[in-house]
């Protein structure tokens, strides 16, 4: 009981104490403020990423692709794991808006827009069509007329707040496509009529995944037109990549890895076919390894940042450390007395190591609650902030995907925040407490020194 008595007195009586816990709560509310961002950030991500890619991905990074799909397609829907299965095609090409002489480079993905949204969030990602995915390719206005979709970021922009200016209605705007078809042998299959596949299509929705990478990037249009754009039509068809959703309880790395083994055993039936070397160039991989040149890119900041803060830890230390170095010298006689009436060197060890989980748990406490309240205003205060000032300290959400700041805290990363704090604290008071522990009662207790 006494070592309770003495550890909340010492806190009360001695100021320097005071900056001990301000140091501790300045820190823990530091941690809590930027991990908690910098995790949603990172889980927002891969969120957006796994929705856009779905669980499995068979996919060629060749540009010619691979032929036989539809046999492996028909293999994969008889498959007891698979819940969705979507074949894609991906391509270069020019993007011409034909009221103007606006022009650029995007990458084209062509999709069946059903079967796409089963196997991925393409659905959801879209404005007009959410709820009538059948129609995501026909423009309101006419819907004989061949439609494609945008990326938001390249047909709409922001405003302050980083909220797309919808249209009211789809406006009546046309782009034409054009792409180098390709033969499977990778030459060009128009060199000697002009080279270039071109068509018409018209503004039928955007889609806003999330990603700035891909809605600043990507045109989605029809399956068959994409294939015949990229000259992976005809006798011998041919495709990008193969989407594929797991059903609901399916481990990501069994199902995958099963998803290889049909591959490795379709491969193989096929390897006496005609364009069987195409098959070589395909991997199997899943949605976090399609990803993973963005995502590790994520998850190393991550990493950087927690060890950022770790060193902030280790600043705490040294800060308990003085603080406790200076009480223990200036209590000599408290230890002395307790030491004189038996109490034991463990005792006087846990005396202070009490003291100084105590200063841990108070600032910890005093931080976190502080951090928590700081992020549930963080995006009004950055809106008071870009509204009187305009400045925004964070990020200018007219050119970063993610509008709002995350601010979920997990109670789970904050309660191992606190418990960090206060091991900090106890790790910097062990050196002060072993000293207070080898104190002698006859020295301290002279009549010259009291």
């Amino acid at each position: 009981m006494y070592k309770i008595i003495l550890a909340v007195r010492y806190l009360i009586k001695r100021r320097i104490a005071y900056f001990a816990v301000l140091a501790v709560a300045l820190c823990v509310f530091m941690v809590v403020v930027v991990m908690t961002v910098m995790t949603g950030l990172v889980r927002e991500f891969k969120v957006n990423n796994h929705n856009w890619v779905g669980d499995c991905v068979v996919s060629s990074d060749s540009l010619v692709g691979f032929a036989y799909y539809e046999e492996f397609v028909k293999i994969l829907e008889d498959e007891v794991i698979v819940d969705a299965v979507s074949p894609v095609v991906k391509s270069y090409s020019l993007l011409t808006w034909e009221t103007s002489d606006w022009n650029d480079g995007v990458e084209i993905m062509g999709v069946d827009a059903v079967k796409h949204s089963r196997a991925t969030g393409f659905g959801q990602t879209l404005h007009y069509r959410k709820d009538d995915v059948s129609r995501a390719f026909e423009p309101s206005y006419d819907a004989n007329l061949p439609g494609c979709v945008l990326g938001i970021d390249r047909i709409l922009g922001r405003d302050k707040y980083g909220q797309y200016r919808q249209f009211s209605r789809v406006p009546e705007y046309s782009f034409r496509i054009s792409c180098f078809p390709l033969t499977a042998r990778g030459a060009l299959t128009k060199a000697r009529l002009g080279m270039v596949n071109a068509k018409t299509f018209h503004y039928s929705d955007n889609s806003h995944s999330g990603l700035a990478k891909v809605d600043g990037a990507f045109v989605y249009i029809g399956f068959e037109d994409a294939q015949i754009l990229c000259g992976m039509g005809g006798s011998e068809k041919r495709i990008s990549a193969i989407h594929i959703k797991f059903k609901p309880g399916v481990k990501l790395q069994a199902g995958c890895a099963r998803i290889g083994q049909l591959w490795t055993e379709f491969k193989a039936e096929r390897s006496g076919h005609k364009l069987a070397g195409l098959l070589s160039n395909v991997r199997v991989e899943s949605w976090k390894g399609y990803k993973r040149g963005v995502i590790a890119a994520v998850e190393k900041e991550q990493l950087m940042m927690m060890v950022g803060f770790g060193m902030i830890g280790i600043i705490t230390v040294f800060i308990v450390f003085v603080v406790l170095y200076m009480i223990v010298s200036h209590k000599s006689k408290d230890v002395g007395i307790l030491k004189s009436v038996g109490v034991s060197n463990a005792d006087i060890i846990k005396l202070f190591l009490g003291f100084a989980g105590l200063l841990g748990l108070l600032g910890s406490c005093i931080g976190a609650f502080a951090g928590w309240v700081f992020l549930l205003k963080i995006n009004n205060i950055e809106d008071w902030l870009y509204e009187k000032f305009d400045y925004q300290p964070l990020w200018d959400r007219t050119i970063f995907a993610i509008g709002d700041i995350p601010n979920k805290v997990d109670f789970g990363v904050l309660a191992i925040i606190i418990l960090s704090a206060i091991l900090t604290c106890v790790v910097g008071a062990l050196i002060p407490s072993w000293q207070a522990a080898r104190l002698r009662p006859v020295e301290t207790l002279q009549v010259s020194r009291l």
